[in-house]
């Protein structure tokens, strides 16, 4: 009972969380198999392990496996195991996950990863309670209540042929979908304080002093892509560099590689997360007559009376300057409100600011 305790520490208030808990508690006691759905690191894990241990296989084996961590023929071996003989290096007969949560329950991370193959043989030990070890043509049987998860859109994957749509109805008996955190505002403190003060403990401080004004707003106008997995590692970092028991924690960095020297890469940001457009065929020539045409996102005046020779690296640097003040006043500096006038993200923003020295006092006070 006390691993229950270990792995039971789900915390929030947000009404979308709250519902969440009271799904787990309504469908935990049934031996029947549920998919949790949510985005990287908003628990999924826990969800599961809570639905085990609210079980009545709790005292039973609870085994995991990421499905995303091996190819395909490792993948078919790890749940079903193989005979000895099956392949170079078997040198004896291996149960896998499926003979070891026998009795209990199976929890597989990353299901939109699994291959055709192995989709096949999960609708048998779904269906049927059964299946074959690799190398092996004796039946198995086996009782394991399956919990799955991902963070993919399934029926989507199903619907494009790359999920097996009667697995996914087997299933499906009952879908969790995890709020993402920037969903659950009001959640954010007191799972950073539980974060903070555990830290604290970690590293043997003899109390927290809590976050100052400013840095709670940071923590709580943050959008927090990587959800509690990412606060967590924001927290336990203030902490860290604080360090000291008896101040509040006063700054926030939510981008560790956030540096002005942090080496340029060769691609883009952009160009790692979408995927290059296609041409078009009817697309017009690029000429300096269809390039003066193309309507312009912003107007800009810029001063052509340069007189020649001139320092373009040290003019296009003031150019960026002068542009990060005017939107910075316009803003009343506002840097989350500044970037997004500038197209830019927050932390590429903080990034020019630092590259300039421009976080003076007036800046920060106003943005604190």
């Amino acid at each position: 009972m006390s691993r229950y305790r270990q792995q039971d520490n789900l915390l929030g208030q947000a009404n979308s969380f709250l519902e969440v808990l009271e799904q787990i508690s309504q469908i935990a006691p049934l031996d029947k198999p549920v998919l949790v759905i949510g985005e990287r690191g908003t628990g999924k894990e826990l969800i599961a392990a809570r639905l085990h241990f609210l079980s009545k296989r709790w005292d039973q084996n609870y085994v995991k496996l990421n499905c995303a961590a091996l190819n395909e023929s490792l993948l078919e071996s790890e749940l079903f195991g193989y005979e000895a003989g099956a392949f170079t290096g078997a040198a004896k007969r291996r149960e896998g996950r499926f003979e070891i949560a026998h009795s209990g329950t199976l929890f597989l991370d990353e299901l939109a990863n699994t291959s055709g193959l192995v989709q096949e043989k999960l609708l048998r030990v779904v269906e049927y309670g059964e299946f074959e070890r690799v190398g092996g043509s004796k039946t198995v049987k086996t009782d394991v209540r399956l919990i799955a998860a991902t963070n993919e859109d399934l029926p989507a994957l199903a619907e494009a042929g790359e999920f097996r749509a009667d697995l996914l109805d087997r299933l499906a008996f009952d879908v969790i979908t995890i709020p993402p955190l920037r969903e659950r505002r009001e959640d954010i403190m007191m799972l950073a304080e539980t974060f903070a003060i555990n830290m604290a403990r970690e590293m043997e401080m003899e109390l927290f002093s809590g976050f100052t004004e400013k840095a709670k707003r940071t923590l709580l106008d943050y959008d927090w892509p990587g959800n509690i997995r990412e606060l967590k590692n924001v927290v336990e970092r203030a902490v860290y560099r604080t360090n000291n028991p008896h101040l509040p924690v006063h700054e926030i960095v939510l981008d560790p590689f956030e540096s002005a020297f942090r080496p340029t890469s060769r691609i883009k940001t952009q160009d790692r997360i979408r995927p290059a457009p296609k041409p078009a065929t009817d697309a017009p020539e690029l000429t300096e007559a269809t390039i003066e045409a193309a309507p312009i996102a912003t107007e800009v005046a810029i001063d052509t009376s340069y007189a020649y020779p001139l320092d373009l690296k040290a003019l296009s640097q003031q150019y960026e300057i002068d542009m990060i003040k005017r939107a910075l006043a316009d803003c009343q500096y506002n840097q989350k409100k500044t970037a997004e006038k500038l197209c830019l993200t927050y932390h590429q923003l903080r990034g020019y600011l630092k590259k300039y020295n421009l976080l003076d006092s007036s800046a920060e006070t106003a943005e604190s």
